[in-house]
Protein backbone atom coordinates (compact mmCIF):
# COMPACT_ATOMS: atom_id res chain seq x y z
CA UNK A 1 0.00 0.00 0.00
CA UNK A 2 2.50 3.01 -1.51
CA UNK A 3 0.36 5.31 -3.37
CA UNK A 4 -1.98 7.76 -2.05
CA UNK A 5 -5.45 6.61 -4.20
CA UNK A 6 -5.39 3.41 -2.38
CA UNK A 7 -4.67 4.63 0.77
CA UNK A 8 -7.85 7.03 0.09
CA UNK A 9 -9.92 4.67 -0.67
CA UNK A 10 -8.71 2.19 2.66
CA UNK A 11 -9.66 5.33 4.52
CA UNK A 12 -12.91 5.57 2.79
CA UNK A 13 -13.82 1.79 3.19
CA UNK A 14 -13.45 2.89 7.26
CA UNK A 15 -16.24 5.37 6.67
CA UNK A 16 -18.51 2.96 5.22
CA UNK A 17 -20.39 2.46 8.74
CA UNK A 18 -20.96 5.62 9.59
CA UNK A 19 -22.97 6.66 6.44
CA UNK A 20 -25.73 8.26 7.82
CA UNK A 21 -23.45 10.96 9.11
CA UNK A 22 -21.70 11.37 6.22
CA UNK A 23 -25.22 11.70 4.97
CA UNK A 24 -26.14 14.40 7.64
CA UNK A 25 -22.68 16.28 6.94
CA UNK A 26 -23.26 16.74 3.42
CA UNK A 27 -26.93 17.81 3.59
CA UNK A 28 -26.34 20.34 6.19
CA UNK A 29 -22.85 21.39 4.00
CA UNK A 30 -25.32 21.67 1.31
CA UNK A 31 -28.08 23.21 2.61
CA UNK A 32 -25.64 26.02 4.37
CA UNK A 33 -23.38 26.97 1.47
CA UNK A 34 -27.11 27.57 -1.01
CA UNK A 35 -28.54 29.47 1.76
CA UNK A 36 -25.08 31.26 1.83
CA UNK A 37 -25.11 31.88 -2.05
CA UNK A 38 -28.91 32.87 -2.35
CA UNK A 39 -27.90 35.65 0.32
CA UNK A 40 -26.01 36.53 -2.03
CA UNK A 41 -28.56 36.67 -4.82
CA UNK A 42 -30.75 38.90 -1.70
CA UNK A 43 -27.46 41.57 -1.51
CA UNK A 44 -27.81 41.84 -5.14
CA UNK A 45 -31.08 42.42 -5.18
CA UNK A 46 -31.02 44.93 -2.30
CA UNK A 47 -28.19 46.88 -3.98
CA UNK A 48 -30.21 47.25 -7.02
CA UNK A 49 -33.15 48.65 -4.58
CA UNK A 50 -31.17 51.82 -3.46
CA UNK A 51 -29.48 52.20 -6.64
CA UNK A 52 -29.45 55.89 -8.46
CA UNK A 53 -31.39 53.94 -11.15
CA UNK A 54 -34.26 52.39 -8.90
CA UNK A 55 -34.68 53.30 -5.67
CA UNK A 56 -37.24 50.92 -3.71
CA UNK A 57 -37.21 51.42 -0.07
CA UNK A 58 -40.08 49.33 0.51
CA UNK A 59 -39.08 46.13 -1.50
CA UNK A 60 -35.91 46.11 0.39
CA UNK A 61 -37.49 45.83 3.54
CA UNK A 62 -39.01 42.01 2.90
CA UNK A 63 -35.43 41.13 1.87
CA UNK A 64 -33.46 42.41 4.74
CA UNK A 65 -35.86 39.82 6.83
CA UNK A 66 -34.65 36.84 4.51
CA UNK A 67 -31.33 37.80 4.89
CA UNK A 68 -31.93 38.21 9.01
CA UNK A 69 -33.48 34.29 8.86
CA UNK A 70 -31.03 32.91 6.97
CA UNK A 71 -27.75 34.04 8.24
CA UNK A 72 -28.76 32.14 11.92
CA UNK A 73 -29.80 28.97 9.81
CA UNK A 74 -26.50 29.12 8.20
CA UNK A 75 -25.09 28.96 11.21
CA UNK A 76 -26.84 26.18 12.94
CA UNK A 77 -26.21 23.98 9.85
CA UNK A 78 -22.92 24.63 10.21
CA UNK A 79 -22.55 23.56 13.55
CA UNK A 80 -24.33 20.06 12.39
CA UNK A 81 -21.73 19.50 10.05
CA UNK A 82 -18.93 20.07 11.83
CA UNK A 83 -20.21 17.94 14.82
CA UNK A 84 -20.93 15.22 12.03
CA UNK A 85 -17.70 16.17 10.47
CA UNK A 86 -15.81 15.67 14.13
CA UNK A 87 -18.07 12.48 14.84
CA UNK A 88 -17.23 10.56 11.48
CA UNK A 89 -13.34 11.61 11.84
CA UNK A 90 -13.15 10.35 15.64
CA UNK A 91 -14.81 7.00 14.86
CA UNK A 92 -12.76 6.22 11.84
CA UNK A 93 -9.42 7.03 13.51
CA UNK A 94 -10.79 5.03 16.78
CA UNK A 95 -11.78 1.97 13.93
CA UNK A 96 -8.04 2.29 12.85
CA UNK A 97 -6.08 2.10 15.63
CA UNK A 98 -7.80 -0.82 16.98
CA UNK A 99 -7.20 -2.63 13.77
CA UNK A 100 -3.93 -1.72 14.41
CA UNK A 101 -3.37 -2.86 17.57
CA UNK A 102 -5.71 -5.54 17.11
CA UNK A 103 -3.60 -6.75 13.99
CA UNK A 104 -0.35 -6.43 15.81
CA UNK A 105 -1.23 -9.27 18.49
CA UNK A 106 -1.76 -11.54 14.93
CA UNK A 107 1.54 -11.11 13.69
CA UNK A 108 4.26 -13.46 14.08
CA UNK A 109 6.93 -12.77 16.63
CA UNK A 110 9.11 -12.68 13.73
CA UNK A 111 7.85 -9.22 12.22
CA UNK A 112 8.18 -7.77 16.10
CA UNK A 113 11.72 -9.15 16.06
CA UNK A 114 12.95 -7.48 12.55
CA UNK A 115 11.04 -4.58 12.82
CA UNK A 116 12.06 -1.41 14.98
CA UNK A 117 9.83 -1.22 18.07
CA UNK A 118 9.84 2.66 17.82
CA UNK A 119 8.96 2.39 14.09
CA UNK A 120 6.04 0.32 15.25
CA UNK A 121 4.97 2.87 17.99
CA UNK A 122 5.30 5.72 16.16
CA UNK A 123 2.41 4.13 13.21
CA UNK A 124 0.20 3.54 15.54
CA UNK A 125 0.79 6.60 17.64
CA UNK A 126 1.67 9.37 15.45
CA UNK A 127 0.97 8.29 11.32
CA UNK A 128 -2.74 7.84 12.97
CA UNK A 129 -2.69 11.65 14.39
CA UNK A 130 -1.78 12.52 11.00
CA UNK A 131 -4.74 10.63 9.13
CA UNK A 132 -7.46 12.26 12.27
CA UNK A 133 -5.65 15.73 11.42
CA UNK A 134 -5.74 15.04 7.77
CA UNK A 135 -9.37 13.60 7.93
CA UNK A 136 -10.53 16.53 10.47
CA UNK A 137 -9.70 19.61 8.14
CA UNK A 138 -9.92 17.77 4.36
CA UNK A 139 -13.28 16.88 5.06
CA UNK A 140 -14.89 19.70 6.42
CA UNK A 141 -13.56 21.61 3.68
CA UNK A 142 -14.17 18.42 0.80
CA UNK A 143 -18.29 18.65 1.86
CA UNK A 144 -18.73 22.66 1.63
CA UNK A 145 -16.16 23.36 -0.77
CA UNK A 146 -17.36 20.84 -3.77
CA UNK A 147 -21.26 22.31 -2.95
CA UNK A 148 -19.95 25.64 -3.05
CA UNK A 149 -18.17 25.04 -6.23
CA UNK A 150 -21.01 23.67 -8.32
CA UNK A 151 -23.86 26.06 -6.55
CA UNK A 152 -22.13 29.37 -7.44
CA UNK A 153 -21.55 27.87 -10.99
CA UNK A 154 -25.18 27.00 -10.83
CA UNK A 155 -25.92 30.15 -9.75
CA UNK A 156 -23.77 32.67 -12.22
CA UNK A 157 -24.80 30.18 -15.05
CA UNK A 158 -28.65 31.84 -14.67
CA UNK A 159 -27.31 35.41 -14.13
CA UNK A 160 -25.06 35.23 -17.05
CA UNK A 161 -24.01 32.07 -19.38
CA UNK A 162 -20.77 34.19 -21.26
CA UNK A 163 -19.22 35.15 -18.02
CA UNK A 164 -19.70 31.91 -16.23
CA UNK A 165 -17.64 30.39 -19.54
CA UNK A 166 -14.90 32.53 -18.58
CA UNK A 167 -14.83 30.90 -15.02
CA UNK A 168 -14.90 27.52 -16.12
CA UNK A 169 -12.30 27.92 -18.90
CA UNK A 170 -9.55 29.48 -16.10
CA UNK A 171 -11.06 26.96 -13.56
CA UNK A 172 -8.66 23.78 -15.02
CA UNK A 173 -5.30 26.01 -14.48
CA UNK A 174 -6.16 25.79 -10.90
CA UNK A 175 -6.02 21.96 -10.82
CA UNK A 176 -3.32 21.45 -12.95
CA UNK A 177 -1.32 23.53 -10.40
CA UNK A 178 -2.40 21.81 -7.26
CA UNK A 179 -2.29 18.33 -8.84
CA UNK A 180 1.88 18.78 -9.87
CA UNK A 181 2.28 20.27 -6.37
CA UNK A 182 0.23 17.63 -4.76
CA UNK A 183 2.29 15.02 -6.21
CA UNK A 184 5.45 16.60 -5.07
CA UNK A 185 4.13 17.14 -1.51
CA UNK A 186 2.84 13.66 -1.17
CA UNK A 187 6.05 12.20 -1.84
CA UNK A 188 8.02 14.49 0.41
CA UNK A 189 5.94 13.72 3.36
CA UNK A 190 5.98 9.83 2.59
CA UNK A 191 9.51 10.02 3.26
CA UNK A 192 9.06 12.33 6.21
CA UNK A 193 6.78 10.13 8.30
CA UNK A 194 9.32 7.10 7.59
CA UNK A 195 11.77 9.31 8.75
CA UNK A 196 10.03 9.95 12.17
CA UNK A 197 9.50 6.43 12.31
CA UNK A 198 13.11 6.16 12.02
CA UNK A 199 13.75 8.78 15.07
CA UNK A 200 11.15 7.55 17.05
CA UNK A 201 12.47 3.83 17.38
CA UNK A 202 16.08 5.76 17.76
CA UNK A 203 15.05 7.81 21.21
CA UNK A 204 13.26 4.48 21.99
CA UNK A 205 15.94 2.32 21.84
CA UNK A 206 18.36 4.51 23.64
CA UNK A 207 16.31 6.19 26.19
CA UNK A 208 15.72 2.73 27.07
CA UNK A 209 19.58 1.71 27.84
CA UNK A 210 20.55 4.87 29.46
CA UNK A 211 22.01 3.19 31.40
CA UNK A 212 24.06 1.44 29.24
CA UNK A 213 24.87 4.88 27.23
CA UNK A 214 26.31 5.99 30.10
CA UNK A 215 27.72 3.31 31.54
CA UNK A 216 30.36 2.99 28.11
CA UNK A 217 30.22 6.87 28.02
CA UNK A 218 28.07 6.27 24.19
CA UNK A 219 26.32 10.01 24.84
CA UNK A 220 28.65 12.21 22.20
CA UNK A 221 28.20 9.25 19.51
CA UNK A 222 24.34 9.27 20.42
CA UNK A 223 24.19 13.09 20.32
CA UNK A 224 25.94 12.71 16.73
CA UNK A 225 23.80 10.16 15.41
CA UNK A 226 20.50 11.64 16.52
CA UNK A 227 21.77 14.85 15.03
CA UNK A 228 22.15 13.07 11.73
CA UNK A 229 18.73 11.74 11.84
CA UNK A 230 17.22 14.60 12.89
CA UNK A 231 19.01 16.82 10.25
CA UNK A 232 17.56 14.70 7.60
CA UNK A 233 14.17 15.11 9.37
CA UNK A 234 14.77 18.73 8.98
CA UNK A 235 15.69 18.86 5.41
CA UNK A 236 12.96 16.14 4.23
CA UNK A 237 10.19 18.88 6.67
CA UNK A 238 11.56 22.07 4.89
CA UNK A 239 11.00 20.38 1.12
CA UNK A 240 7.69 18.65 2.28
CA UNK A 241 6.66 22.22 4.11
CA UNK A 242 8.15 24.36 0.78
CA UNK A 243 6.60 22.72 -1.75
CA UNK A 244 3.09 22.72 0.55
CA UNK A 245 3.60 26.33 0.64
CA UNK A 246 3.76 26.70 -2.90
CA UNK A 247 0.32 25.29 -3.17
CA UNK A 248 -1.71 28.09 -1.56
CA UNK A 249 -0.59 31.42 -3.36
CA UNK A 250 -0.14 29.22 -6.57
CA UNK A 251 -4.26 28.75 -6.11
CA UNK A 252 -4.55 32.21 -5.29
CA UNK A 253 -3.11 33.36 -8.42
CA UNK A 254 -5.02 31.59 -10.89
CA UNK A 255 -7.90 32.64 -8.90
CA UNK A 256 -6.89 36.76 -9.11
CA UNK A 257 -7.23 35.78 -12.82
CA UNK A 258 -10.47 33.84 -12.47
CA UNK A 259 -11.34 37.26 -10.32
CA UNK A 260 -10.32 39.90 -13.02
CA UNK A 261 -12.05 37.97 -15.72
CA UNK A 262 -14.85 38.54 -14.32
CA UNK A 263 -14.60 42.05 -13.17
CA UNK A 264 -13.73 42.84 -16.67
CA UNK A 265 -16.00 40.69 -18.58
CA UNK A 266 -18.96 41.84 -15.98
CA UNK A 267 -17.96 45.48 -16.49
CA UNK A 268 -18.45 45.46 -20.16
CA UNK A 269 -21.79 43.17 -19.88
CA UNK A 270 -22.99 46.61 -16.90
CA UNK A 271 -21.82 48.79 -19.40
CA UNK A 272 -23.40 47.92 -22.52
CA UNK A 273 -27.10 46.86 -20.14
CA UNK A 274 -26.61 43.09 -20.28
CA UNK A 275 -26.19 43.26 -16.56
CA UNK A 276 -27.27 45.49 -13.36
CA UNK A 277 -25.31 46.71 -11.33
CA UNK A 278 -26.92 44.08 -8.40
CA UNK A 279 -26.31 41.53 -10.98
CA UNK A 280 -22.30 42.47 -11.26
CA UNK A 281 -22.16 42.45 -7.42
CA UNK A 282 -23.23 39.53 -7.05
CA UNK A 283 -20.76 37.67 -10.48
CA UNK A 284 -17.56 39.61 -7.82
CA UNK A 285 -19.04 37.77 -4.73
CA UNK A 286 -20.02 34.86 -6.47
CA UNK A 287 -15.98 34.60 -7.93
CA UNK A 288 -14.83 35.49 -4.84
CA UNK A 289 -17.16 32.64 -2.89
CA UNK A 290 -16.30 29.84 -6.28
CA UNK A 291 -12.54 30.57 -6.01
CA UNK A 292 -12.67 30.60 -1.72
CA UNK A 293 -12.67 26.39 -1.78
CA UNK A 294 -10.15 26.28 -3.94
CA UNK A 295 -7.70 28.28 -1.53
CA UNK A 296 -9.23 26.26 1.63
CA UNK A 297 -8.48 23.18 0.39
CA UNK A 298 -5.05 24.30 -0.77
CA UNK A 299 -4.26 25.95 2.73
CA UNK A 300 -5.06 22.36 4.20
CA UNK A 301 -3.09 20.27 1.62
CA UNK A 302 -0.20 19.48 4.39
CA UNK A 303 -1.93 17.81 6.11
CA UNK A 304 -3.98 16.34 3.65
CA UNK A 305 -0.54 15.22 1.91
CA UNK A 306 0.77 14.25 5.38
CA UNK A 307 -2.47 11.96 6.14
CA UNK A 308 -2.22 10.17 3.07
CA UNK A 309 1.75 9.56 3.15
CA UNK A 310 0.69 8.38 7.04
CA UNK A 311 -2.22 6.23 5.93
CA UNK A 312 0.31 4.43 3.57
CA UNK A 313 2.28 3.23 6.18
CA UNK A 314 -0.49 1.71 8.42
CA UNK A 315 -1.86 0.13 5.78
CA UNK A 316 1.42 -1.33 4.78
CA UNK A 317 1.70 -2.62 8.71
CA UNK A 318 -2.07 -4.03 8.57
CA UNK A 319 -1.44 -5.64 5.30
CA UNK A 320 1.64 -7.90 6.35
CA UNK A 321 0.95 -11.49 6.59
CA UNK A 322 -0.45 -12.58 10.66
CA UNK A 323 -0.06 -15.75 11.93
CA UNK A 324 -1.72 -18.41 9.54
CA UNK A 325 -5.39 -19.22 10.30
CA UNK A 326 -6.33 -21.65 13.07
CA UNK A 327 -9.90 -22.50 12.18
CA UNK A 328 -8.96 -26.08 11.39
CA UNK A 329 -6.65 -26.37 14.31
CA UNK A 330 -7.44 -28.31 17.26
CA UNK A 331 -7.16 -27.27 21.00
CA UNK A 332 -4.80 -28.85 23.43
CA UNK A 333 -6.35 -30.07 26.55
CA UNK A 334 -5.37 -32.06 29.14
CA UNK A 335 -1.61 -32.07 28.12
CA UNK A 336 0.47 -34.95 29.60
CA UNK A 337 3.89 -33.32 28.98
CA UNK A 338 4.75 -35.57 26.64
CA UNK A 339 7.60 -33.56 24.14
CA UNK A 340 9.22 -35.49 20.76
CA UNK A 341 11.03 -33.65 18.39
CA UNK A 342 11.60 -35.29 14.96
CA UNK A 343 14.64 -33.89 12.78
CA UNK A 344 14.06 -30.72 13.14
CA UNK A 345 15.26 -27.90 10.87
CA UNK A 346 15.33 -24.17 11.52
CA UNK A 347 17.19 -20.91 10.96
CA UNK A 348 15.69 -17.60 11.24
CA UNK A 349 17.53 -16.17 7.91
CA UNK A 350 17.58 -18.92 4.88
CA UNK A 351 20.95 -18.61 4.00
CA UNK A 352 22.62 -19.43 7.73
CA UNK A 353 21.28 -22.49 8.79
CA UNK A 354 20.88 -22.37 13.07
CA UNK A 355 19.10 -26.13 13.91
CA UNK A 356 19.63 -28.97 12.00
CA UNK A 357 18.35 -32.68 12.24
CA UNK A 358 17.18 -31.85 15.86
CA UNK A 359 15.89 -34.67 17.71
CA UNK A 360 14.13 -35.36 21.20
CA UNK A 361 12.10 -37.58 22.99
CA UNK A 362 10.35 -36.30 26.70
CA UNK A 363 8.58 -38.42 28.72
CA UNK A 364 6.28 -36.63 30.78
CA UNK A 365 7.64 -35.48 33.60
CA UNK A 366 11.28 -35.04 33.52
CA UNK A 367 13.21 -32.31 33.99
CA UNK A 368 15.14 -31.81 30.82
CA UNK A 369 18.36 -28.99 31.49
CA UNK A 370 19.91 -27.33 28.57
CA UNK A 371 23.24 -25.75 28.15
CA UNK A 372 25.49 -25.02 25.36
CA UNK A 373 28.00 -21.78 24.81
CA UNK A 374 26.49 -18.74 23.54
CA UNK A 375 24.20 -18.97 20.16
CA UNK A 376 24.36 -22.28 20.04
CA UNK A 377 20.47 -22.66 19.75
CA UNK A 378 19.07 -22.88 23.01
CA UNK A 379 16.57 -19.69 23.20
CA UNK A 380 15.71 -20.77 19.88
CA UNK A 381 14.44 -24.13 20.97
CA UNK A 382 12.32 -22.79 23.30
CA UNK A 383 10.65 -20.65 20.96
CA UNK A 384 9.95 -23.41 18.73
CA UNK A 385 8.31 -25.14 21.33
CA UNK A 386 6.17 -21.91 22.28
CA UNK A 387 5.49 -21.41 18.52
CA UNK A 388 6.74 -18.28 18.39
CA UNK A 389 8.40 -19.28 15.42
CA UNK A 390 7.71 -22.52 13.25
CA UNK A 391 10.32 -25.15 11.66
CA UNK A 392 11.38 -25.11 8.18
CA UNK A 393 11.83 -28.43 8.56
CA UNK A 394 10.36 -31.75 10.51
CA UNK A 395 8.09 -31.90 13.26
CA UNK A 396 7.15 -30.98 17.02
CA UNK A 397 4.80 -33.01 18.75
CA UNK A 398 3.20 -32.43 22.50
CA UNK A 399 1.40 -34.93 24.01
CA UNK A 400 1.71 -37.07 20.73
CA UNK A 401 -0.07 -34.30 18.10
CA UNK A 402 1.97 -32.27 16.42
CA UNK A 403 2.36 -28.65 17.65
CA UNK A 404 1.80 -27.30 14.00
CA UNK A 405 -1.95 -29.07 13.98
CA UNK A 406 -2.79 -27.33 17.44
CA UNK A 407 -4.26 -24.04 18.07
CA UNK A 408 -1.32 -21.49 19.24
CA UNK A 409 -3.57 -20.05 22.82
CA UNK A 410 -4.02 -24.01 23.98
CA UNK A 411 -0.55 -24.71 23.28
CA UNK A 412 0.61 -21.59 24.63
CA UNK A 413 -1.33 -22.27 27.34
CA UNK A 414 0.20 -25.79 28.43
CA UNK A 415 3.35 -23.68 29.46
CA UNK A 416 4.49 -21.59 32.28
CA UNK A 417 7.30 -19.54 31.03
CA UNK A 418 9.86 -17.28 32.70
CA UNK A 419 12.57 -15.56 30.73
CA UNK A 420 15.49 -13.95 31.74
CA UNK A 421 14.25 -10.30 30.89
CA UNK A 422 11.61 -9.65 33.23
CA UNK A 423 8.24 -7.58 32.21
CA UNK A 424 5.44 -6.22 34.27
CA UNK A 425 2.98 -4.09 33.12
CA UNK A 426 1.57 -0.57 34.79
CA UNK A 427 -1.18 -1.83 37.41
CA UNK A 428 -1.03 -3.59 40.43
CA UNK A 429 0.91 -5.99 42.08
CA UNK A 430 -2.37 -8.12 41.94
CA UNK A 431 -2.97 -7.65 38.37
CA UNK A 432 0.22 -8.31 37.37
CA UNK A 433 0.52 -11.62 39.23
CA UNK A 434 -3.26 -12.17 38.10
CA UNK A 435 -2.08 -11.89 34.15
CA UNK A 436 -1.76 -15.95 33.03
CA UNK A 437 -5.07 -16.15 35.55
CA UNK A 438 -7.31 -13.49 35.54
CA UNK A 439 -10.12 -15.68 38.05
CA UNK A 440 -7.70 -15.93 40.93
CA UNK A 441 -8.35 -15.83 44.21
CA UNK A 442 -6.99 -13.59 46.81
CA UNK A 443 -5.06 -16.80 48.63
CA UNK A 444 -4.53 -18.30 45.09
CA UNK A 445 -2.14 -14.81 44.60
CA UNK A 446 -1.08 -14.84 47.99
CA UNK A 447 -0.18 -18.39 48.25
CA UNK A 448 2.02 -18.13 45.15
CA UNK A 449 3.85 -14.56 45.80
CA UNK A 450 5.56 -16.92 49.19
CA UNK A 451 6.11 -20.10 46.92
CA UNK A 452 8.09 -17.67 45.01
CA UNK A 453 9.41 -15.97 47.90
CA UNK A 454 7.93 -12.94 46.82
CA UNK A 455 5.30 -12.19 49.53
CA UNK A 456 7.73 -10.52 52.20
CA UNK A 457 8.62 -7.55 49.85
CA UNK A 458 4.88 -7.14 48.23
CA UNK A 459 3.76 -6.43 51.91
CA UNK A 460 6.43 -3.74 52.30
CA UNK A 461 5.37 -1.63 48.81
CA UNK A 462 2.97 1.10 50.33
CA UNK A 463 -0.08 -0.53 49.50
CA UNK A 464 0.57 -3.85 49.47
CA UNK A 465 -0.72 -6.16 46.21
CA UNK A 466 -2.62 -2.73 45.48
CA UNK A 467 0.69 -0.82 44.72
CA UNK A 468 0.63 0.30 41.38
CA UNK A 469 3.86 -0.43 39.89
CA UNK A 470 5.54 0.04 36.14
CA UNK A 471 8.32 -1.97 34.22
CA UNK A 472 10.66 0.89 35.13
CA UNK A 473 10.51 2.05 38.65
CA UNK A 474 9.60 0.76 42.38
CA UNK A 475 10.87 -2.34 41.78
CA UNK A 476 14.54 -3.67 41.37
CA UNK A 477 15.14 -6.17 38.69
CA UNK A 478 15.38 -9.58 41.22
CA UNK A 479 12.40 -8.17 42.45
CA UNK A 480 10.43 -8.14 39.13
CA UNK A 481 12.02 -11.59 38.42
CA UNK A 482 10.64 -12.93 41.48
CA UNK A 483 7.34 -11.73 40.21
CA UNK A 484 7.36 -13.42 37.18
CA UNK A 485 8.28 -16.38 39.02
CA UNK A 486 5.21 -16.28 41.18
CA UNK A 487 2.93 -15.23 37.93
CA UNK A 488 4.11 -19.17 36.33
CA UNK A 489 3.50 -20.75 39.89
CA UNK A 490 0.21 -19.35 40.20
CA UNK A 491 -1.05 -20.86 36.79
CA UNK A 492 0.43 -23.87 37.58
CA UNK A 493 0.72 -25.31 33.68
CA UNK A 494 1.34 -29.11 32.88
CA UNK A 495 5.04 -28.04 31.26
CA UNK A 496 7.77 -25.43 32.29
CA UNK A 497 9.99 -23.37 30.59
CA UNK A 498 12.43 -21.91 32.67
CA UNK A 499 15.08 -19.77 30.91
CA UNK A 500 17.87 -18.85 32.87
CA UNK A 501 15.05 -17.93 35.28
CA UNK A 502 17.08 -16.67 38.27
CA UNK A 503 19.53 -14.84 37.15
CA UNK A 504 19.05 -11.64 39.00
CA UNK A 505 18.73 -13.00 42.01
CA UNK A 506 20.93 -13.68 44.93
CA UNK A 507 22.42 -17.11 45.53
CA UNK A 508 20.67 -17.19 49.42
CA UNK A 509 16.95 -16.30 47.68
CA UNK A 510 17.99 -18.58 44.69
CA UNK A 511 17.94 -21.58 46.81
CA UNK A 512 14.53 -20.93 48.11
CA UNK A 513 13.37 -20.12 44.77
CA UNK A 514 15.22 -23.48 43.73
CA UNK A 515 13.32 -25.40 46.49
CA UNK A 516 9.97 -23.81 45.16
CA UNK A 517 10.70 -24.95 41.49
CA UNK A 518 11.09 -28.25 42.67
CA UNK A 519 8.48 -28.46 44.35
CA UNK A 520 6.35 -27.26 41.22
CA UNK A 521 8.15 -29.54 39.06
CA UNK A 522 6.64 -32.36 40.41
CA UNK A 523 4.70 -34.53 37.67
CA UNK A 524 5.07 -31.72 35.24
CA UNK A 525 7.60 -31.76 32.47
CA UNK A 526 10.14 -28.91 32.60
CA UNK A 527 12.90 -27.21 30.01
CA UNK A 528 15.32 -25.23 31.88
CA UNK A 529 18.26 -23.19 30.13
CA UNK A 530 20.78 -22.78 33.40
CA UNK A 531 24.10 -21.67 33.59
CA UNK A 532 24.69 -22.28 36.97
CA UNK A 533 26.03 -25.78 37.98
CA UNK A 534 23.19 -26.52 40.40
CA UNK A 535 20.28 -26.04 38.41
CA UNK A 536 22.12 -28.43 35.85
CA UNK A 537 23.23 -31.13 38.32
CA UNK A 538 19.31 -32.41 39.31
CA UNK A 539 18.38 -32.74 35.55
CA UNK A 540 16.92 -35.93 34.54
CA UNK A 541 18.38 -35.46 31.27
CA UNK A 542 20.24 -32.79 30.03
CA UNK A 543 20.86 -31.68 26.26
CA UNK A 544 24.14 -30.38 25.43
CA UNK A 545 23.74 -28.09 22.29
CA UNK A 546 26.16 -27.02 20.37
CA UNK A 547 25.71 -25.02 16.87
CA UNK A 548 22.12 -25.73 16.66
CA UNK A 549 22.80 -29.51 17.04
CA UNK A 550 22.42 -31.64 20.33
CA UNK A 551 25.99 -33.37 20.69
CA UNK A 552 25.13 -35.16 23.83
CA UNK A 553 22.63 -35.82 26.48
CA UNK A 554 22.42 -37.97 29.88
CA UNK A 555 22.89 -37.22 33.47
CA UNK A 556 25.10 -34.70 34.88
CA UNK A 557 27.81 -37.74 36.01
CA UNK A 558 27.16 -39.67 32.98
CA UNK A 559 28.31 -36.95 30.74
CA UNK A 560 30.60 -36.10 32.98
CA UNK A 561 32.02 -39.98 32.89
CA UNK A 562 32.24 -39.43 29.02
CA UNK A 563 34.61 -36.67 29.29
CA UNK A 564 33.04 -34.99 26.15
CA UNK A 565 32.12 -31.30 25.09
CA UNK A 566 29.61 -30.92 28.07
CA UNK A 567 33.02 -32.12 30.47
CA UNK A 568 34.96 -29.35 29.07
CA UNK A 569 31.95 -26.58 30.29
CA UNK A 570 31.54 -28.00 33.25
CA UNK A 571 35.50 -27.25 33.75
CA UNK A 572 35.94 -24.28 32.15
CA UNK A 573 33.49 -23.06 34.67
CA UNK A 574 34.73 -24.40 37.65
CA UNK A 575 38.17 -22.50 36.49
CA UNK A 576 36.78 -18.93 36.51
Amino acid sequence: MNNKKGALSRVLRYMKGQLPLVALAIVCAAGSVLLSLYTTVLVGKAVDCISVEKSDWSGLYPILLKIAAIIPTVALLQWLMYFSTNKITHKTVKSLRTDIFTHLQNLPLSYIDANSHGDIISRVVNDVDAVSDGLLQGFQQLFTGVVTIIGTLFFMFSLNWRITLVVVCITPLSFAVAAVISKLCFNKFKEQSAIKGELTGYIDEHIGSQRLVKAFGFENVCEEQFAEINERLNQCGKLAQFYSALTNPCTRFVNSLVYAGVGVFGALNAVSGGLSVGDLSCFLQYANQYTKPFNEISGVVTELQNALASAARIFALIDEQPETSEEDKTVLENADGRVEIDNVDFSYVPEKPLIENLNLNVKSGQHIAIVGPTGCGKTTLINLLMRFYDVTDGEIRVSGKPVKELTRNSLRGSFGIVLQETWVFKGTVRENLSYGKPDASDEEIIAAAKAAHAHSFIKRLPEGYDTVITNDAELSQGQRQLLSIARVMLALPPMLILDEATSSIDTRTEMKIQSAFDKMMQGRTSFVVAHRLSTIREADCILVMKSGHIVEQGTHSELLKKGGFYAELIRSREER
